[in-house]
C-alpha cells in the first residue's frame, strides 16, 4: 500500500525511531543472505514492477498533476514523468544489477606475514543507507536495487513532487523482497513529505550508516550543514564539454547538440562549452547554429556573440549555473591549459568531455581534469550507471572519499580484514 503523505507531527520521531530500528535489523539479515537470494528479489521486483505498470503510470500521473499546478519547469517535469517505456527501463535495471556478480564477500587483496598470518581485504556491507533525493522516481528502484544488491538496507526520502510515483515503486520492491524470503524492511520509505523528516533522517546515527543525498545545491546543502552521518554526495552537475583545435568539425557538433540537447535534465548535460580559440571561425558557427536551431538558447562571450547575433550576452553567473534547461554557455580561450583551468575553476567536478583528435591534447585533458568523469571524443550524456555497464548508479559522487564518479553496487561496500593464524602471539 502507498503510505499517506500525511503523518502527525508528534507522531513522526517514533515513526522515524521504528524506520531506522527495523532497518537496523533487516540490515543484519541481508548482510548474510546468499547471492541467490538477493538476485531472486531483484527479478521479482522487476516483474511486479511490469505487472504494476498502470499503477505506477497512474500514481505518476497523480504526480505530474500536481507538479504542473505548482508551475515545476519543464526540465523538473521531465524529471518526474514516467511513460511505458521508463518503466520499463526501471524492471531492465533491476534485471541488470540482479545479473552482475555479488560484489559482498570479494577478495579484494591477500597476502601473508612472515609469521604465518594470513591476512585479506574482503568486500562487506556498509550497513543502512539513507537516500535523500528529489523529483525522480526512478531512483526509487535504481537505489532499492543497488542497495540491496550490496547487501544494505535502505531508508529512501523521496521529493514531494514524486511521492505517489515513489510509493507504488516501493510496493513492487517490497513485494520482490517478499517473494525471496528477504525482510520487506529492507527497503523502507519515509512515510511524510514534512521536511522535518530529513532533519530527523540525517540525525539517526545510532541506525543509519550513510547518506546519500541526490538533488540540486540547495538539498545537498543543507545535508552537509546537518549531517551527524557520514555523506557520499551527488552534486550538481555543471558539466563542460571543450572543442579543441584538433577536433573534427563534423564530430564536434554532433556530440556538443547531444551532450546539451538529448536530455537538458540530466546532470549529465554539457552547461558549458568552451572552444579553442584558432577554430574560432571554422567550428563555432556550425555548433551554434545546430544548438539554436535545436531550440537551445546560447549565451556567450563577446567572441561567441561576434559569430552570431542570436547569441545572447553571458555573466559571470553563467559559468557557476545548472541550467538543466535548454539553455548553454560558450566561452572562447586559447588551448587545452586554459580549458582545464577554466573546468577545475567553475565546474562541480562532475563530468568533462574534450573533442579532439591529437591524442597528446586529449591525455593532457583526461589526466589534468579533476572531475569524477573525463571523457575524449563522446558525449557528457553517456554520465550514467546503466551506460558505465553497472547496470544502475545511485548517483555520481563528486567528492574523493570511499566512491568517485557512478556509485553503483561495488561502491556500496566496505571492506574489513580478515586475520588468520594458527596460534601466533604477539611478542
Amino acid at each position: 500500500m502507498i503510505q499517506e503523505a500525511a503523518v502527525l507531527q508528534d507522531d513522526l520521531p517514533r515513526r522515524m525511531e521504528v524506520l531506522g530500528r527495523t532497518a537496523r535489523s533487516a540490515a543484519h539479515e541481508l548482510a548474510l543472505a546468499a547471492p541467490e537470494a538477493k538476485s531472486r528479489a531483484l527479478k521479482a521486483a522487476a516483474q511486479a514492477i511490469r505487472q504494476s505498470r498502470d499503477k505506477i503510470l497512474e500514481a505518476n500521473g497523480r504526480d505530474m498533476a500536481a507538479a504542473r499546478a505548482k508551475g515545476l519547469n519543464a526540465a523538473l517535469l521531465d524529471r518526474l514523468e514516467l511513460d511505458e517505456g521508463r518503466v520499463e527501463a526501471m524492471a531492465r535495471g533491476l534485471e541488470d544489477i540482479a545479473a552482475f556478480p555479488d560484489p559482498v564477500g570479494r577478495v579484494l587483496a591477500e597476502w601473508d606475514r612472515p609469521n604465518g598470518l594470513r591476512i585479506a581485504r574482503v568486500a562487506v556491507p556498509l550497513g543502512v543507507i539513507g537516500i535523500i533525493y528529489e523529483s525522480r522516481p526512478n531512483v526509487t528502484a535504481d537505489a532499492g536495487g543497488l542497495c540491496l544488491k550490496a547487501g544494505n538496507a535502505a531508508i529512501l526520502r523521496s521529493g514531494s513532487e514524486s511521492f505517489y510515483s515513489s510509493g507504488a515503486i516501493l510496493d513492487c520492491l517490497q513485494q520482490g523482497l517478499g517473494a525471496a524470503s528477504l525482510p520487506e524492511s529492507a527497503v523502507q520509505r519515509v512515510p511524510t513529505t514534512d521536511r522535518a523528516a530529513v532533519g530527523l533522517l540525517l540525525a539517526m546515527n545510532d541506525y543509519v550508516d550513510v547518506i546519500v543525498p541526490r538533488g540540486g545545491r540547495g538539498l545537498i546543502e543543507r545535508v552537509f550543514a546537518e549531517s551527524r552521518i557520514p555523506v557520499l554526495a551527488h552534486l550538481e552537475g555543471i558539466c563542460h564539454t571543450y572543442v579543441d583545435r584538433s577536433a573534427d568539425p563534423d564530430m564536434a557538433r554532433e556530440i556538443v547538440v547531444n551532450a546539451k540537447m538529448r536530455r537538458t535534465g540530466i546532470c549529465g548535460a554539457t552547461e558549458t562549452l568552451l572552444v579553442d580559440r584558432p577554430v574560432l571561425q571554422s567550428h563555432l558557427p556550425a555548433i551554434l547554429g545546430a544548438l539554436i536551431e535545436a531550440g537551445c538558447a546560447v549565451r556567450g562571450d563577446p567572441e561567441t556573440r561576434a559569430i552570431d547575433e542570436r547569441v545572447s550576452q553571458a555573466s559571470d553567473e553563467d559559468w557557476v549555473t545548472e541550467y538543466l534547461a535548454p539553455v548553454i554557455s560558450v566561452k572562447v580561450l586559447d588551448g587545452v591549459d586554459e580549458a582545464i583551468g577554466h573546468i577545475n575553476r567553475y565546474g562541480s567536478h562532475h563530468t568533462e568531455a574534450i573533442v579532439a583528435e591529437d591524442a597528446a591534447t586529449a591525455e593532457r585533458f583526461l589526466v589534468r581534469v579533476d572531475s569524477g568523469i573525463v571523457m575524449h571524443n563522446a558525449s557528457t550524456q553517456f554520465a550514467d550507471g546503466g551506460e558505465f555497464g553497472m547496470g544502475a548508479e545511485i548517483g555520481i559522487s563528486t567528492g574523493k572519499l570511499h566512491a568517485r564518479g557512478p556509485v553503483g553496487a561495488e561502491q556500496l561496500t566496505s571492506i574489513k580484514y580478515v586475520v588468520r593464524g594458527q596460534g601466533q602471539v604477539r611478542p
